[in-house]
């Protein structure tokens, strides 16, 4: 049985600075209003992800994607359970896919690409094309949340970030900041796996601990310590590959510690995404005099490639050598609250929401 109503998360007005309580709202929608058409699929929402990029997509700013409207469902990633196919549709009930479910028509036309991005929506059920989908299975050692994670765009921004924009060599130095966040976690451990002495930065403790104990990496420094540069400097000494989650004043002492022809590859900077005046870049000279490289990338360009790196990262994950660690938040409706949570450091490893269980729904029916 479907509900008589379903909701849907909405972006209400485009904050300056901090992302606020009113910066989206709760709409309930009548259910019949969901339509299947000819090469159609309905989909329940399980799981949506949470990225630091979502800050971006609701700035009105040209960017590598249009920005979310006003009165638009939020964007972003998930995995869902198809529960009713139309005419013709490649899809059967019980189908766990992700795909563009609640990605706007002009989206989907300007990039194409954007069909491996699990753009799900902020919804509890979304009416998709079947082109705009693609059924998963998790390979062994793995889950489906894993899709969202090492699977997903997280794992394919480290795996090409570090190994086609880093340049990555046996032997190197590794320095990634947002150690402990999706990205960055999965960034240490290819580094490792690549032969690289890999040093991360966290911002407690406890993240720290569990870069070194968990993940293996050689060294992990709290950023908030107040002997953090001290501790930098004689942690790295030089450094070969920069991989830059948060900009900022790390990022600058990172450009202070460059071994000739060192890679800094810019991924994000968290450190400025709500600050409405973002400052400029200082050590620029540094990246002159050590004839280095500093390159900016987007994951979608890379889409051709993407299955290479699933396998690579699919393998890891079934010896083991590859962990994935999730922060869980239960309900849609907390997904406003949970968004801000990626800019003050209060989650560890992938954020999701969880917005249902999977439907018990035969593949016969």
């Amino acid at each position: 049985m479907f509900p008589n109503t379903f909701t849907q998360i909405v972006l209400r007005e485009r904050p300056v600075a901090d992302i606020l309580p009113d910066t989206f709202e709760s709409k309930t929608k009548a259910f019949d209003e969901l339509h299947v058409g000819q090469n159609q699929a309905l989909v329940q929402v399980t799981y949506l992800s949470l990225d630091p990029a979502m800050r971006g997509w609701i700035r009105d700013t040209r960017s590598y994607l249009p920005p979310v409207k006003i009165g638009e469902v939020m964007r972003s990633g998930g995995l869902g359970v198809v529960v009713s196919v139309g005419e013709g549709s490649k899809f059967r009930k019980g189908d766990l896919v992700y795909g563009m479910f609640g990605a706007s028509a002009r989206t989907l036309v300007l990039f194409p690409s954007l069909v491996l991005m699990l753009c799900a929506g902020w919804t509890e059920y979304a009416v998709a094309n079947d082109k705009s989908m693609e059924k998963i299975s998790p390979p062994p050692g793995a889950t489906s949340l894993d899709f969202l994670n090492t699977l997903g765009m997280t794992g394919m921004t480290a795996y090409f970030g570090l190994h086609h924009v880093g340049q990555l060599k046996a032997g190197e130095t590794l320095v990634v900041s947002g150690a402990a966040g999706a990205v960055g976690s999965l960034v240490c451990q290819l580094g490792k796996k690549a032969g690289a002495r890999v040093i991360g930065i966290a911002g407690t403790p406890d993240k720290c601990s569990w870069l070194e104990g968990d993940l293996g990496v050689d060294k992990a420094l709290n950023y908030k310590s107040p002997t953090f540069r001290q501790d930098f400097v004689e942690a790295v000494g030089y450094l070969d590959v920069y991989f830059d989650n948060v900009g900022g004043e790390i990022l600058e002492l990172a450009l202070s510690r460059l071994n000739r022809h060192a890679r800094i590859v810019l991924c994000g900077g968290i450190s400025a995404y709500n600050d409405p005046q973002p400052k400029g870049i200082k050590g620029h000279l540094n990246i002159v005099s050590q004839r280095a490289k500093m390159q900016g990338f987007v994951v979608f360009d890379y889409a051709e490639q993407y299955a290479v790196a699933v396998k690579e990262i699919a393998a890891g994950l079934a010896d083991g050598s590859i962990k994935s660690k999730f922060h869980i938040v239960e309900g849609l409706q907390n997904a406003p609250s949970a968004l801000p949570m990626l800019y003050s450091g209060a989650n560890v490893g992938k954020l999701v929401v969880k917005v249902s269980d999977e439907p018990s729904i035969s593949s016969k029916l």
